[in-house]
């Protein structure tokens, strides 16, 4: 059994499909069965009950993913001691980070981080700032959006300012009634935009509300007039001398989604960690 078995298993766990393993692991999904079978061979059970909705892990399945997870657990602990007896920035950087930091700012950094220390390994999962939450002490570092971790350190890497963009002027005295449109993200963003709505219901009054899966899929449907639409400046700048738009400012303060990176107490003793975290604390993003 190879360390990358092990993190199959574990994967699939998490994931619950072997189409959506595959999905995530970037193979095919004959690849991810062909290597469960493996993996059940090798061990002489079965680890899943396939249903038609998802994968239900057999009693003998419990302990293998339990093993399965001290394995991977052990491999990066004696990784990280290897990288922080070492007077070489190497191991691995297990990185979640923010969709939309991931799109707008993540390359660039890790471009930069990569050239000075080609060595070190980089294990990156991006998604819902929410979802990064629930498994943040699976990584070295969280960069997310909303609400700080509690239980983390966390520091202020900037604030976001919110605007409302529409191709429709917004006139002044008068009341505007436009659907809005809104694209997936943590109920913090949402709560947001809803507390800045009810505040502002003589100005504002959103007719209907399209629902849309992207922050890029929700721009796209502004621009052609579709409705209204709450976008941070860190993906609208390039937008401000196009469309009509106004800030959102509550009680005198403008409305901004913040983005803060979040790590445990003690990972900076791991220089690989700390390499990073010094380089994105340093840099400038709006």
């Amino acid at each position: 059994m190879k360390i990358d078995d092990y993190e199959l298993l574990l994967k699939l766990k998490e994931v619950g499909t072997i189409r959506g393993t595959a999905k995530a692991i970037l193979i095919s999904q004959p690849a991810v069965t062909q290597r469960l079978k493996y993996i059940e061979e090798y061990f002489g059970e079965p680890v899943f009950i396939r249903t038609s909705k998802s994968l239900v892990l057999t009693p003998a399945g419990q302990m293998i993913m339990e093993h399965a997870r001290k394995v991977v657990e052990g491999e990066k602990a004696i990784k990280n001691m290897l990288a922080q007896s070492s007077g070489e920035v190497q191991g691995s950087l297990s990185l979640a980070c923010s969709s939309l930091v991931s799109q707008r700012f993540l390359p660039s950094i890790l471009g930069d981080y990569t050239n000075a220390y080609p060595k070190v390994a980089i294990d990156l999962v991006t998604g819902i700032s929410e979802d990064i939450k629930r498994e943040h002490k699976n990584y070295h570092v969280c960069i997310i959006r909303g609400e700080k971790l509690k239980d983390s350190v966390s520091e202020l890497l900037f604030e976001d300012p919110l605007y409302m963009f529409d191709t429709e002027p917004f006139p002044t005295g008068q009341m505007k009634k436009r659907p809005l449109i809104s694209f997936k993200s943590d109920d913090s963003m949402h709560e947001l935009v809803d507390n800045w709505l009810y505040h502002h219901q003589d100005q504002i009054n959103p007719i209907k509300m399209l629902h849309v899966d992207q922050i890029e899929t929700c721009r796209q449907f502004m621009q052609e007039g579709l409705g209204m639409a709450v976008l941070p400046k860190s993906v609208s700048d390039s937008l401000m001398a196009y469309y009509p738009h106004i800030p959102l400012i509550l009680d005198g303060q403008p409305v901004t989604r913040d983005t803060w990176v979040c790590y445990q107490e003690g990972v900076r003793k791991l220089p690989q960690v700390d390499r990073f975290l010094s380089a994105i604390l340093d840099k400038k993003f709006l």
